[in-house]
């Protein structure tokens, strides 16, 4: 059994049917960083079609009943902190949301899971990733 923190993609894919999240819940240990939840809820909300809205809602709200949260702690600050020094000291930034979800993964000795190849996450010390089609 994995241990897996979600990245946003992995939401978007899901609720596209490009990725089989009820299968990976099954068999891994998987938590949803709270930022992962800001950023596909302003991605929702950004959808003019309320029926679409509707329906991607209803995939987060079942998707919270089989994932727990984790939250952006004091325990997640020091992995962020050195993520960032990371990225300055090698000249290779990341977006904000990105380095808190790796810090986060980092801190909870998680495997970040993202459909994103070209954020890096497996260059960052300390952050195991795993890229999925999405």
């Amino acid at each position: 059994m994995a241990r897996l923190i979600l990245d946003t993609g992995v939401l978007i894919g899901a609720v596209r049917r490009r990725i089989d999240l009820a299968s990976l819940i099954a068999h891994d240990d998987i938590v949803l960083p709270t930022v992962v939840l800001t950023e596909y809820l302003v991605g929702v909300e950004a959808d003019p079609v309320e029926a679409r809205r509707f329906a991607q809602r209803a995939f987060l709200d079942a998707v919270l009943t089989a994932t727990p949260l984790e939250d952006y702690t004091t325990r997640v600050v020091p992995h962020h902190v050195d993520l960032l020094r990371h990225t300055r000291r090698t000249g290779r930034p990341r977006g904000s949301i990105d380095l808190i979800i790796a810090a986060t993964a980092r801190a909870t000795d998680r495997t970040l899971l993202t459909t994103d190849a070209r954020a890096g996450f497996d260059d960052l010390p300390g952050v195991g990733a795993r890229v999925l089609p999405g």
